[in-house]
């Protein structure tokens, strides 16, 4: 049996560290087994997937030096890689499956399924969607001919145990009672996540799904699916998530998890690669600094550890200073630094705010210094200002943390349209709003214009100066979170 391996990023957001962990094991497990390794986009979410974000996504994952036989930008034998473009097809097997008697109309109103759920959970069930769905056949075809809105859900038992085969787990078992009849195709005619991912796995002739753990509870719902399909199923590895150094589920509010920040802050990608991969792995030796064609030669499955791996800024520091000092000499030192920001394209998108307030050469560094370095050393009493108590400040930059995370077309007009909007919906003026704005990202109020260095600066860097700030000022209290993400939820919605 040939070897086939995928990862299926959805493209809503950043290039996450938590897919390029999971890109990474995929590949030296294809690899390992002389097979292929398939990269395929799962844009079912078309109100929050964009181009700009798969593109991203894409350029991280080639940056890293992780490379696909097959995918949408290299094309291959069981094409499209993207779902969008094969969302005519999917609708067939979900109608399979309802004339198999495996999946059936659901009508029900968003009020009807919340009342359900409400009814489950007092009842000390699962608040999944589950139960009394269906109508008779005759009022279905009533309700389908009258063009009323509905979904297509899939059956699933009522009572015993689903067991799961894990490389990792052994075997895994969940109760039936626990898992709800999951929505396969959507009003819109599109197939969520479940049913999209069991059909191109089996098209594409997938043989290994290698995955974060996080997955562990869908598994169940694909191996339904299989069986009703009546296809085999690919063994299933799930992967330990990655965690914060207090244990917690990696997240960005406690550490930068774009691949885009590590690129902008001068990691090289063979040490952020390296580090990935001792992510619950180890090398036979236990060396700590490896290659990735080391890593493919000695891998094995089983030398994953399911203890949560926790990913340390600090430790990847060192390691990176690691690569640098070992592995690059002057001449590559040199060049890598250029290739970073110290190149023609970076210093020409910089002069237009620098030439017109420098006398002398020498001006140019100071005034420049803050888009070359990372997190600013920001005190407390930067952010003191005449007009806005310090509560006012920290909800300034948590506000506009949240609107600019939202922000998927990253340009100077957009952030400019967003910040404009939020100080309008704060009550205040454009130039109280954006002290605290300049400081968090150029350490200092009197600095060019602040949209224009956010631009050039990216998103990642920007939000992560952001939230370096927060931190800096203290941040909010889990009580004081729950207060100010209401106040905020009320002016978006106004």
């Amino acid at each position: 049996m040939t070897v086939r391996t995928r990862i299926a990023p959805s493209p809503t957001g950043d290039p996450h560290v938590g897919t390029a962990y999971v890109a990474l094991f995929n590949l030296c497990f294809a690899r390992q087994h002389g097979g292929q390794f398939i990269l395929r986009i799962e844009d079912t979410d078309q109100a929050r997937s964009t181009d700009e974000s798969e593109r991203d996504i894409l350029n991280a994952l080639r940056w890293l030096g992780l490379e696909w036989d097959e995918g949408p930008d290299v094309g291959g034998p069981y094409g499209p890689y993207r779902q969008s473009e094969r969302k005519n097809d999917y609708r067939a097997y979900a109608e399979e499956l309802v004339e198999k008697g495996h999946a059936f109309y659901c009508f029900r109103t968003p009020e009807e399924l919340e009342q359900i759920r409400e009814e489950r959970k007092a009842h000390g069930l699962n608040p999944g969607i589950k139960g009394d769905l269906e109508l008779p056949a005759d009022e279905v075809k009533r309700r389908l001919e009258a063009g009323e809105a509905h979904v297509i859900r899939m059956k699933v038992p009522d009572e015993g145990v689903c067991v799961i085969d894990d490389m990792l787990r052994g075997k895994v078992e969940i109760d039936w009672q626990q898992v709800d009849c999951q929505i396969l195709l959507k009003s819109d005619g599109m197939p969520t996540y479940h049913l999209a991912n069991v059909v191109d796995d089996h098209l594409m002739g997938i043989t290994h799904v290698l995955r974060g753990e996080e997955w562990i509870n869908s598994a169940p719902k694909h191996q339904l699916l299989y069986k009703y399909f009546g296809w085999d199923m690919p063994v299933l590895c799930h992967l330990p998530l990655l965690r914060n150094p207090d244990k917690s589920k990696l997240s960005k509010r406690k550490n930068p998890t774009s691949i885009n920040f590590y690129e902008r802050m001068g990691f090289v990608p063979e040490a952020v690669l390296n580090y990935l991969g001792r992510m619950g792995w180890s090398m036979p030796d236990g060396r700590e600094k490896f290659t990735l064609q080391e890593m493919i030669d000695n891998f094995d499955i089983q030398r994953v550890s399911l203890g949560g791996p926790v990913f340390d800024v600090e430790k990847l520091r060192w390691l990176n200073g690691l690569w640098l000092r070992e592995d690059l000499d002057d001449q590559a030192f040199i060049e890598r630094l250029q290739q970073w920001w110290f190149n023609r394209e970076s210093l020409e998108a910089l002069v237009p705010h620098i030439r017109g307030r420098a006398e002398v050469f020498s001006d140019v560094a100071p005034m420049v210094s803050f888009m070359f370095s990372g997190m600013l050393n920001l005190k407390p009493e930067d952010f003191s200002h005449n007009k806005l108590e310090e509560g006012d400040v920290k909800r300034v930059l948590q506000f506009a943390l949240w609107t600019l995370e939202a922000e998927r077309h990253w340009t100077k007009d957009n952030i400019f349209a967003d910040v404009k909007g939020l100080a309008k919906a704060m009550g205040l003026k454009m130039g109280d709003f954006m002290f605290p704005i300049f400081v968090a990202i150029a350490g200092t109020p009197n600095s060019w214009s602040v949209m224009d260095s956010m631009a050039l600066l990216g998103p990642d860097m920007t939000r992560s100066r952001l939230r370096h700030a927060l931190q800096v000022l203290g941040g909010f209290s889990k009580k004081e979170t729950k207060r100010v993400e209401k106040e905020y939820a009320a002016l978006v919605a106004e």
